[in-house]
């Protein structure tokens, strides 16, 4: 029996010494080709969800506009932005230079109810299979005891505790695995100021303060993932990213990954869409980073529509999934270290969700087929203007975020007469039609450009008791959505054009996803299935005759399904013997597992 263990034992350490060991056989070289060379591990493409964390010095005044990113506080107060600055007054004297004013937020920062072991417990309720921290922000505060930071860390001040090391802790003690956020440039360190100082002058700042800033964290905490951030501003060449890539993979080993934001120019890592759903790419593995709400630090601002429900977070979960992708769910912990229960509350409906149905989703692939939607429409709210930001949203519940149509129709009267100069902006395009005293419709503006906002003006005198009737169509493509309509007189300020703007909302809304594992089909429906009539599909590849359909839920029925399949594709799911109570009791998507379906 010693004999063959021994045995086993050298054939794990010779022949199969990267699974067993997380360590590479070969080094991997500075070189996009080798990095790309070297892949991604599974371990990622399988987990499909993960938990980010921004927790830290911004979290004591959780605080922004109402769609704006409550972890950019400080640099609000290097814009002098009012309402920051009002918030700020709360907590220091703001006449003060802006790092001293936001220093004094170490004050006020105890985490003094956190216990990072009812993270983990909550993290790993949800499905979580790994766990991302933000070490670092963009203010430079370290979440460890950094040699290059003695003063500004929260074991020197604040919290007095190493986040980091006690979060690792206990995420590794859980069996999740841990990753880092670590942002590659700073706005409070005077080797370089970002957005303040040359972008092309942060050589000194990188050579001698981020990158051994870098690699201290990572040799003492090893993460499995980093995921670096800031670095639009700069190519990749001048943040050395190859040379920290391929150092942290030789440092970590097989299982390490790194996200794709290191730089222009960067050829290599794993996708990050923020706020977005618009990516179908399969050969880079890829997840969706976003906030339950708008904000990725607490943003105490925000309303509670700008939250997902239960039913919207599992779903769009769903729609990643099955595209290819996976999920980075943020929350954003209160200062004294408690996460807010509406977020709690959503994390444990997704959990229960993942529960029953995490087959369908831990490990699967996409279909052959994408995920089936049908077009809805709804009148838009009533407005007396055309200037919104959506930025990371919906224009109103229930519409996808991007890919909708907005039709507005205006009627006025003008009060005065003048030269009026109107003025349009728009992302992703937007068509805007007038006529004055009941003339043919005009066309006054056609603005199509994507991904910037583009502008326009148009001129026109109008005289007092003039009737003016509008026509403006939207679209909206992906990411960000703004429409503006403004106007001025003679040389007034520019306003928004007062009307009883009337609204139609017309969008494409997903009704069913499938993803695969081994020989398994999983069907996922978005509405509730009916006993009383068959659930029809059509334009079905071909099914095993001999493959099994069973919904799955928690009761212990083995819910088998009938079906058949014609010769045109069309599949017919029979529900007749599935009980009402059992689809009343699960909620927001119906996953029908199809057993070898091939």
């Amino acid at each position: 029996m010693r004999k063959t263990l021994t045995i086993i034992l050298l054939l794990c350490a010779v022949t199969l010494f990267p699974l067993c060991g997380h360590a590479q056989t070969t080094p991997v070289q500075p070189t996009w080709a080798s990095l790309n060379q070297r892949g991604y591990p599974k371990w990622f493409q399988d987990a499909k969800l993960g938990i980010f964390i921004h927790w830290g010095l911004y979290s004591v005044p959780a605080y922004a506009s109402k769609e704006g990113y409550g972890e950019w506080f400080y640099r609000g107060l290097m814009q002098r932005e009012p309402e920051r600055m009002h918030i700020m007054s709360f907590y220091a004297d703001t006449t003060l230079p802006v790092f001293d004013q936001y220093k004094e937020l170490t004050k006020y920062w105890h985490a003094e109810l956190w216990n990072p072991d009812e993270w983990v417990d909550l993290f790993q309720y949800a499905g979580a299979k790994y766990v991302v921290l933000v070490t670092k922000h963009h203010d430079g505060y370290c979440l460890w005891d950094s040699q290059y930071q003695p003063e500004w860390n929260s074991v020197t001040s604040g919290p007095k505790r190493n986040i980091v090391e006690d979060l690792t802790r206990s995420v590794r003690e859980k069996g999740l695995r841990m990753g880092f956020y670590y942002s590659l440039p700073e706005w409070t360190n005077p080797r370089h100021i970002w957005m303040v100082d040359p972008d092309n002058e942060i050589g000194d700042y990188v050579d001698n303060y981020m990158v051994p800033q870098f690699k201290e964290l990572v040799s003492r905490y090893k993460p499995d993932l980093l995921f670096s951030d800031g670095d639009w501003n700069n190519t990749a060449e001048q943040l050395r990213s190859k040379e920290l890539i391929s150092w942290y993979y030789n440092t970590v080993g097989t299982d390490a990954i790194v996200n794709n934001r290191w730089g222009n120019g960067t050829q290599h890592g794993f996708l990050t869409p923020e706020y977005s759903a618009g990516i179908a790419n399969t050969e880079v593995p890829w997840a969706e980073c976003r906030g339950l709400g708008r904000s990725f630090g607490l943003n105490r601002n925000e309303d509670l529509d700008n939250y997902m429900t239960d039913q919207e977070l599992i779903q769009h979960f769903v729609e990643l999934v099955a595209h290819g992708g996976g999920l980075t769910l943020n929350v954003g912990p209160n200062a004294d270290g408690t996460i807010p229960l509406i977020q709690q509350e959503r994390l444990r409906s997704l959990g229960r969700w993942l529960e029953i149905n995490g087959e369908a989703i831990y490990g699967s692939r996409p279909y052959e087929i994408p995920c089936q939607r049908e077009q809805a429409s709804a009148h838009f709210p009533p407005s007396r203007k055309i200037a919104f930001d959506w930025v990371r949203n919906a224009p109103m519940p229930g519409v996808s975020t991007d890919n909708f149509h907005i039709t507005w129709t205006g009627h006025f009267q003008i009060e005065e007469d003048g030269n009026y100069t109107l003025f349009a902006a728009a992302d992703d395009s937007m068509t805007v039609y007038i006529s004055v005293n009941d003339e043919h419709l005009f066309q006054l503006f056609n603005i199509d450009k994507n991904p910037s906002i583009k502008t326009d003006f148009a001129q026109r005198y109008l005289h007092k008791g003039d009737s003016v009737f509008m026509v403006v169509f939207y679209h909206e493509k992906d990411l960000e959505a703004s429409a503006s309509l403004l106007w001025r007189k003679d040389e007034g300020k520019f306003t928004p054009i007062e009307a009883d703007w009337d609204g139609n909302i017309t969008w494409d809304r997903t009704t069913r996803c499938f993803t695969t594992r081994n020989n398994d089909l999983y069907i996922i429906e978005f509405k509730r299935p009916d006993r009383s009539e068959p659930l029809v599909i059509n334009n079905m590849p071909k099914i095993n005759p001999k493959a099994s359909f069973r919904l799955l839920e928690d009761w212990g029925y083995n819910a088998k399904l009938k079906w058949k399949q014609d010769k045109h594709g069309t599949i017919t799911i029979d529900f007749s013997s599935v009980t009402q109570e059992l689809l009343n009791h699960l909620e927001h998507a119906w996953v029908i597992e199809v057993t070898d379906y091939k």
